[in-house]
């Protein structure tokens, strides 16, 4: 019999290419990965990997573990989460994980439906993005996921693979400038209007959406400030500092006063869909879960 946990070890050596890296993201020492590796490979009675020079490389035997024990791994974490989601539901809890600016928009909207139709239900709620809020739905500590991408963004198909996907919203992007600026004033412009301007970018996925549209407009971004918190780019686009542009969800809950918004003529969007297992969605509080965020999306 193996240990899952030696599995995990292994699988994520086997994914990162060494122990250093594999136990940066364990959140544990070098040594504790080289000591379950070792002890892995007694059990199997032979090698699992070959060092050649700084790397790994897996042996044949490494290779179908590899393999195999992925998918082995992926069963045990489906089949965890559903013995645990109906558990848990016996009581009447949903888990949501969110990122964070459907947290503040549409799951409080979600809530307030669910809260007049099963006052009973209780709800917790994660603040997470992919791949990550995947990674938790996988190890059945969620059992919800609303999720983003955007228009043309590949999607990793491994990543959902299995999961149920139902499309919540489709949102066109905006550009954000200080109250003043000298396209403050139009209703509507095209983003080559904005080529020569300085930008303040989101997350990693946000900024290629950023670089993608610029690109359709013919130009390349200069972006001199990123960050991942909505108020501090509002903030940083108020000083003056740059443009930015943004899905219109992150300004429903809250705009900066001396911010003016500004339609833009692009193709770029923002997907949100929802993600959980086909199983769970047959049981009634977790459609009413799902209806309620459906209803919300389409008052966002």
């Amino acid at each position: 019999m193996f240990d899952t946990r030696q599995l995990e070890v292994f699988a994520t050596v086997a994914r990162t290419g060494s122990f250093s890296a594999a136990a940066r993201l364990l959140h544990c020492t070098q040594p504790a990965v080289s000591q379950q590796m070792r002890a892995l490979e007694r059990q199997v009675g032979g090698p699992l990997f070959v060092r050649t020079g700084r790397g790994l490389h897996l042996t044949e035997a490494g290779r179908i573990l590899a393999e195999r024990g992925s998918d082995l791994l992926d069963q045990l974490a489906t089949t965890h989460q559903q013995v645990s989601a109906i558990a848990t539901h016996d009581i009447g809890t949903i888990r949501i994980c969110a990122f964070p600016s459907a947290n503040v928009s549409l799951v409080p909207a979600a809530a307030a439906i669910l809260a007049e139709e099963r006052p009973q239900l209780r709800l917790e709620l994660v603040e997470e993005e992919p791949p990550d809020s995947f990674a938790l739905l996988r190890r059945g500590e969620v059992d919800v996921v609303l999720s983003f991408s955007y228009l043309d963004e590949p999607q990793d198909e491994a990543t959902v693979n299995g999961m149920l996907s139902v499309p919540l919203l489709r949102e066109p992007l905006a550009l954000l400038v200080p109250s003043g600026h000298r396209l403050a004033g139009r209703e509507r412009v095209s983003l080559s209007e904005a080529a020569e301007e300085r930008w303040i970018a989101g997350c990693v996925r946000c900024q290629r959406a950023l670089h993608l549209a610029c690109g359709a407009a013919g130009f390349v971004p200069d972006i001199t400030c990123s960050t991942d918190d909505n108020l501090a780019i509002q903030s940083l686009v108020t000083a003056g500092l740059g443009v930015a542009l943004v899905p219109r969800l992150l300004l429903s809950f809250l705009k900066h006063p001396g911010l003016t918004v500004v339609e833009v003529e692009s193709a770029a969007q923002r997907l949100t869909s929802l993600y959980t297992w086909p199983d769970l969605i047959k049981l009634p509080i977790m459609r009413a879960t799902v209806d309620a965020l459906i209803s919300a999306s389409a008052k966002a």
